[in-house]
């Protein structure tokens, strides 16, 4: 590949970062008063993070079975309100077990 074309494709990037980011305030001017919108935006952290991390945990262990074992008794134990290290540490026990058997 050319540096040439590197360049180029590094300041588009930085120009579509960029727009993604100032657009919306640019074009959105005042306080969002549309019950659905803001709830769309409260939410929109939460289902990318869970899109980007839910499809890794199942994957990343040995077998998918292993990985969807301990993905479902994390869900059960975050539900029983345990914070992020117990549930942390509960998941990777639960598939270093099923890894052993």
């Amino acid at each position: 590949m050319e540096k040439h074309s590197v360049i180029i494709y590094i300041l588009l990037g930085i120009v579509v970062t960029n727009l993604i980011r100032v657009l919306p305030m640019v074009c959105i001017k005042g306080q969002i008063r549309n019950r659905f919108v803001r709830s769309f935006l409260y939410y929109v952290p939460y289902v990318t993070l869970a899109v980007m991390t839910f499809p890794d945990m199942v994957l990343a262990a040995p077998t998918p079975i292993v990985g969807t074992v301990a993905l479902l008794t994390g869900i059960v134990a975050a539900w029983l309100r345990l914070g992020l290290l117990p549930v942390a540490a509960i998941c990777c026990a639960i598939a270093y077990l099923m890894i052993g058997f």
